[in-house]
């Protein structure tokens, strides 16, 4: 759906370009905007390797299973149905660490083997459980300390200071994620007491 969307914003474009004679300022705005997204991709490979050279080095050194088991209560509380020694804990807190730390793209291969091992436990059913559902709330909701691909796009446009909106974005995060929260725990009881 999302590919004819983009293809008819596309066409429209450029129909519009050659009717109102600016077909030359579509193509301008079209190799720019290339030319801008190729160097903004170089400038967030850059912020990725750097974060996800520091998630190994705290994977090796221990901190990222000390968070796991920092953040066991908290996963006991949100998901109460699922098994306590099951891997499917391991991905959620692994997912939540990324998440925490603003690495959206370290946290989605964990996001997925989660979510994998959810619809198991929901004998593969094509409707989603109460987990299921909570997980991707507060995945959406993402609470994070450090907004990284904010502070990689600020850095890239030029920002004098592209970290001033840490507290914002924490405010933000933590509001959305608590909000989440709450949805989640008042959904799985109206459910379970259906």
């Amino acid at each position: 759906m999302l590919n004819y969307l983009w293809g008819f914003m596309i066409v429209i474009g450029i129909v519009v370009g050659v009717l109102t004679g600016t077909i030359g300022e579509v193509s301008t705005g079209t190799l720019n905007s290339a030319k801008e997204a190729v160097t903004l991709c170089i400038t967030m490979l850059g912020f990725m390797s750097l974060w996800t050279g520091i998630m190994q080095v705290a994977k090796s050194a221990g901190i990222t299973e000390a968070f796991t088991r920092f953040l066991r209560p908290l996963i006991r509380l949100l998901f109460p149905d699922l098994p306590k020694d099951h891997i499917v804990n391991e991905y959620i807190a692994s997912n939540f660490i990324a998440n925490i730390l603003g690495l959206g793209w370290a946290a989605t291969p964990m996001g997925l083997k989660a979510m994998t091992e959810l619809k198991k436990l929901n004998n593969n059913s094509e409707i989603a459980s109460c987990d299921m559902c909570t997980f991707l709330i507060i995945n959406i909701s993402s609470l994070q300390l450090i907004p990284v691909n904010i502070i990689a796009y600020r850095s890239q446009y030029g920002s004098v200071n592209p970290t001033e909106i840490l507290g914002a974005a924490l405010v933000a995060t933590t509001i959305s994620t608590i909000a989440g929260v709450i949805f989640s725990v008042v959904a799985r009881k109206l459910w379970k007491s259906r």
